[in-house]
């Protein structure tokens, strides 16, 4: 016997259902200026692809002003100490931007969770509607069936 929250019927079903959010679309729409330009900065910086650049200019740096010849050095050796506070500097920047991006991503995740579970939510009703529909049209069946064995 279906429970008082499950549909027995498609109009009931129909009742019940509510339009499909598209919770990206949503998220977006809700962003400032400056979420937008954090969770720009994460994806870039959190990417490989920075990892590389950031690698190939510090070798770079380092190696063009200890192995070139000394009069071609554009920051001979205690400039690498420059290079350590402008690298410590760019990681101090960029920290808070990746953590505001982060959060901004956990929320936006939270978001797509709920509306999987709506989604589920919607499905699961829907299931139960029809396996309703499926046990009625079975009893149907059996009692057909029952009446054509009494007949002949």
């Amino acid at each position: 016997m279906p429970t008082p929250q499950t549909p027995t019927s498609l109009a009931q079903l129909q009742k019940l259902r509510t339009p499909i959010r598209n919770v990206n679309t949503e998220h977006r729409g809700t962003l400032t200026t400056l979420e937008r330009f954090s969770l720009a900065i994460t994806q870039h910086i959190g990417s490989m692809g920075f990892f590389f650049i950031i690698f190939v200019w510090t070798l770079g740096w380092l190696g063009w002003n200890t192995l070139a010849p000394t009069d071609v050095r554009f920051a001979p050796y205690p400039a690498f100490v420059l290079w350590l506070i402008i690298s410590n500097m760019i990681q101090i920047l960029l920290l808070p931007l990746l953590m505001v991006g982060q959060n901004l991503q956990g929320r936006h995740a939270e978001a797509r969770a709920k509306a999987d579970y709506e989604v589920n939510t919607k499905a699961e009703r829907e299931i139960e509607a029809i396996l309703v529909h499926l046990e009625r049209q079975e009893k149907l069946i059996m009692d057909i069936l029952e009446r054509v064995k009494t007949t002949t």
